[in-house]
């Protein structure tokens, strides 16, 4: 059975190669914007979801499973998105700073052949060290994190930023909850190892 992954993210792609299975990519067109009253799992499942959904629908009818997964960060219940410039990304990291973020990673599975799906959200925790301006804008000016989900990189220098993680997956982290991915595929018939 083909796999796709439903991410235009190098990330995930490489996340996804770990466990050495076959697949391509497709990057989904999906409306990103939270809900009325949506809480950060909620719309990290929902993104998610539609996500494999919008794939899934290119290949109706072929035999693919297609893997959505989307990031939301959470600070005290209020969701962080792409910050899209220095500005926000500084911003958000000032928020966080000396405290705890959640980033909620939703992952579904989809059938293209019959629509069965399974999803799931996977939650991570970092404990931001207390920060100044200056710090910020040192790690501000070799990440350049406009792009990620609560202003930071944790795979490269971002990781100066944190005192401390708690969570099951550390690939979650990243975008791509591995473990959670294994135990759906499972309900698939995808068995690893």
């Amino acid at each position: 059975m083909t796999l796709i992954l439903a991410s235009g993210s190098p990330y995930r792609r490489a996340l996804l190669q770990r466990l050495q299975l076959p697949f391509t990519w497709e990057v989904p067109d999906v409306d990103e914007r939270p809900q009325v009253a949506e809480s950060p799992p909620e719309m990290a499942r929902r993104l998610a979801c539609a996500k494999a959904q919008a794939v899934a629908d290119r290949h109706a009818g072929e035999a693919c499973l297609v893997i959505g997964s989307d990031q939301v960060a959470d600070l005290d219940g209020r969701p962080l998105g792409k910050p899209g410039n220095l500005a926000a990304a500084a911003a958000q990291i000032r928020d966080a700073a000396g405290r705890t973020l959640v980033l909620h990673t939703g992952l579904c599975v989809i059938a293209a052949t019959g629509g069965r799906s399974a999803s799931t959200v996977e939650s991570f925790a970092v404990r931001f060290r207390q920060l100044d301006a200056a710090a910020i804008d040192r790690y501000l000016a070799v990440e350049q994190p406009v792009d990620a989900a609560g202003s930071f990189y944790a795979e490269g220098y971002g990781i100066v930023l944190f005192e401390g993680f708690d969570g099951r997956d550390p690939n979650a982290l990243i975008g791509l909850p591995l473990m959670a991915l294994v135990d759906l595929l499972a309900t698939f018939g995808v068995h690893l190892p």
